[in-house]
């Protein structure tokens, strides 16, 4: 596996009231979610790059303004036909 090396700055994390390990997993994650939220990366794959399971990843894809599931009125209706029986 290969590694990313971002430079920050040491105050970040205190400033934001949080350990550079917080900090370096929550930028992780935005990064992930950004990826997939743009369509470069799968969920499973941008769940692998968080370091979290797939569920984890898609449910917290809220927390960084980014909707886990899209589809249109059509694949929504389809999706739930089958709880009306």
């Amino acid at each position: 596996m290969r590694t990313l090396e971002v430079k920050y700055p040491e105050t970040i994390p205190a400033v934001l009231n949080l350990s550079p390990e917080t900090f370096e997993q929550g930028a992780r994650f935005a990064l992930a979610v950004k990826l997939y939220e743009i369509g470069r990366l799968t969920s499973s794959q941008a769940a692998r790059l968080a370091g979290v399971s797939r569920v984890t990843f898609l449910l917290g894809c809220r927390r960084y303004g980014a909707t886990s599931v899209e589809g249109d009125q059509a694949e929504i209706d389809a999706e739930f036909a089958d709880m009306d029986t």
